[in-house]
């Protein structure tokens, strides 16, 4: 494999950065995951680093050199980074488990396969086109899938922050994965918190990252949505990469010093930037989730919140 990367992370207004991201590779595997801790809840950023330590540790695992169910591995990791968190919650005798969007993308031999929870994005671009991007687990995109809001509200609606899917959660996460996308050289693949997106129209993203390399598109976009947002920003994180090819057929010149190749690497060897830090548009359909379901979900989380709020006072 080839591919370019680039992660960045800003803490913005906040006083704590509750975004987590990372990546690792084998000979013949990638995985990008990006958490984004739920403000409002208890140690939120645990929550995300909890979840980047077990979606990679199941990686390391299974990629030998390759993950052979990449669907089935997602859906099972995010549900094990749940379980994680609850245990994490039972070890700290905490009163509510801390709580996290995810995002995370599995690349092997061309083919992208990604899953989520929750309304941290993963975007697929391909000569400046927006071939696919996640749907947000929100209860303003469940009103727009069922004609009850328009897209264009997506910025302004009084629910847009209101989510009924994450981890550490007490029901259990509904793990959205998509079917696998093939990619081609100079295809690009950005993982983003919503302090990013919320800041950004799509088609904004799109250009900057079609118009420049990772290395500069993420530096770049992140520091947009800083200025759009000003002193009140949002924790602001992106990875991103630049996909080059899974043999040296694809080879589109030579490795520069932003680029990966996993060639040579003997099959067992296994790299990633996810430490144990302390505190550290083929989606499914509409009605994947039931209206019952989302409502109890969103007040669940919101009550949490409010329960979080008094114990920091």
């Amino acid at each position: 494999m080839q591919f370019s990367v680039y992660q960045e992370s800003h803490i913005g207004g906040r006083k704590v950065n509750q975004d987590r991201m990372g990546y690792s590779f084998t000979r013949d595997a990638l995985l990008l995951v990006l958490a984004d801790g739920m403000g409002g809840h208890l140690r939120g950023e645990v929550a995300a680093t909890v979840a980047l330590r077990t979606i990679s540790t199941m990686f390391q695992q299974q990629a030998q050199p390759y993950v052979k169910k990449p669907q089935r591995f997602l859906e099972e990791a995010l549900h094990a980074a749940h379980r994680d968190i609850h245990q994490y919650r039972i070890e700290q005798q905490m009163p509510e488990a801390p709580r996290t969007t995810i995002v995370a993308c599995l690349i092997q031999h061309n083919i992208a396969t990604w899953a989520h929870c929750g309304d941290s994005r993963l975007y697929w671009l391909r000569e400046g086109q927006l071939l696919a991007r996640t749907r947000d687990h929100s209860h303003v995109e469940n009103l727009i899938a069922r004609g009850l809001a328009q897209p264009s509200e997506r910025a302004t609606h009084p629910d847009r922050n209101k989510l009924f899917n994450c981890l550490g959660a007490d029901s259990p996460p509904k793990v959205e994965v998509s079917p696998g996308a093939s990619l081609l050289p100079g295809d690009r693949l950005l993982l983003c918190s919503d302090g990013l997106w919320s800041m950004l129209p799509d088609d904004e993203l799109v250009r900057r990252m079609h118009e420049q390399t990772v290395v500069r598109a993420v530096p770049d976009i992140l520091q947009a949505a800083l200025t759009a947002a000003g002193g009140a920003s949002d924790n602001v994180t992106a990875l991103a990469i630049m996909w080059q090819g899974s043999s040296m057929a694809d080879d589109l010149g030579p490795i520069t010093a932003t680029m990966i190749s996993t060639e040579a690497l003997p099959q067992d060897l296994h790299s990633t930037t996810i430490r144990d830090t302390p505190a550290a548009d083929d989606a499914a359909p509409a009605d994947a989730f039931d209206d019952d379901e989302i409502e109890k979900a969103i007040a669940e989380i919101r009550g949490a919140i409010e329960k979080s709020s008094q114990i920091l006072k």
